[in-house]
């Protein structure tokens, strides 16, 4: 059997096409994939990511090894609030790591915090606080005016020593707050809106 020059022209052709067909389709997808990524990438740095609990310090409100849902655009056009679940970079931590806190707003900007008698005072009123069902076991806590564009922040715990927040290393400002904590999503039986 023989084949003619155009039969082969015609092959050539066929593969050529089969080759290009092959090279758009793969190029489609490394597109599809890197569009995906970067879209997923803006999301986690400027709208949302999750988080994990470590320890107890949010206890009973937040329960080690939870996931939680964090709400980064919150923050980008207001400021936390008295009550907001926040997670920020550790002030106390050393030598450029950035570790992250999962505390509460209990004081902003010109409130008058203190801790009399095992009891949060803001601006001289008994704070009542729902979230949390123990009394601070701690010393008294002399009064600290919380200074513009920082908070005084709280773990739920408030066992002694079972949060560090800033009893420890003070008020915290807006810069190292990175968003609110608004539900929790894992364990599904604990999931829930914060």
């Amino acid at each position: 059997m023989s084949v003619s020059p155009s039969e082969i022209k015609d092959s050539a052709r066929q593969g050529a096409k089969a080759k290009s067909r092959w090279v758009r389709e793969l190029l489609e997808w490394v597109k599809t994939i890197t569009i995906s990524f970067l879209i997923v990438m803006v999301l986690h740095l400027f709208v949302f990511n999750l988080s994990t609990v470590e320890g107890h310090s949010m206890e009973p409100t937040l329960l080690d090894k939870e996931w939680l849902f964090v709400n980064k655009a919150a923050y980008l056009i207001g400021n936390p609030k008295l009550g907001d679940v926040v997670i920020l970079e550790d002030p106390s931590a050393y030598g450029g790591d950035k570790d992250f806190l999962v505390k509460r707003v209990v004081g902003v900007a010109g409130d008058r915090i203190e801790i009399y008698n095992k009891e949060l005072y803001r601006n001289g009123v008994k704070v009542t606080e729902k979230y949390t069902n123990v009394e601070i076991e701690d010393l008294d806590f002399m009064p600290v005016i919380v200074p513009k564009g920082q908070y005084f922040v709280m773990g739920d715990n408030r066992h002694a020593r079972a949060s560090k927040d800033s009893r420890i290393f003070g008020t915290v400002p807006r810069s190292m707050i990175h968003g609110r904590a608004d539900f929790i999503l894992w364990p599904l039986k604990q999931a829930k809106a914060l």
